[in-house]
């Protein structure tokens, strides 16, 4: 610390030693859990978690078709990442992109028959994995402290929910 300005050292509200260990926790929780979330999605069906998670949100929209910026934005990812990820699928078969309907210069990903029967098989590795690595786990009530935690920095830091 005594590298740090003095200014940062006095402005800043260090975390006690609990708050530490929580924020530790979550941490090494949250890494291990995605990483074997995507390792299971990826040695099973060839997706990774970022993958899956397109896929899943294209299901969810109207038509299974959402424009690539409006998707980006959902997921919190760049455009240019968003774009080679669909380049991706739709060398695949799993996306195809097409002209926006409604603006010329837009382009929507729309998920395929493909990548919808992909989908539906996926998210049963998924959803398992989610329930034996986290749900199982926790309480009811640890899970909706998580919910409400993880909603509250969702909002604070990105202003929507997901």
């Amino acid at each position: 610390m005594s590298d740090l300005p003095i200014a940062s050292v006095n402005d800043t509200r260090w975390l006690d030693e609990e708050q530490q260990r929580s924020w530790r926790a979550f941490l090494g929780g949250s890494t291990v859990l995605m990483d074997r979330l995507d390792r299971d999605l990826r040695s099973e069906h060839g997706l990774s978690m970022s993958e899956y998670e397109i896929l899943v949100r294209l299901s969810e929209a109207p038509d299974r078709s959402i424009r690539m910026a409006d998707l980006a934005a959902a997921l919190s990812h760049s455009r240019s990442r968003i774009t080679h990820t669909i380049g991706r699928l739709e060398r695949d078969g799993i996306v195809t992109r097409v002209q926006c309907d409604t603006d010329g210069r837009g382009v929507t990903a729309v998920l395929t028959d493909k990548g919808f029967e992909l989908l539906a098989t996926a998210a049963h590795t998924h959803v398992r994995g989610v329930r034996e690595y986290l749900v199982d786990l926790a309480s009811p009530e640890d899970l909706a402290a998580l919910r409400r935690v993880m909603e509250a920095v969702q909002e604070s830091i990105g202003g929507r929910r997901f």
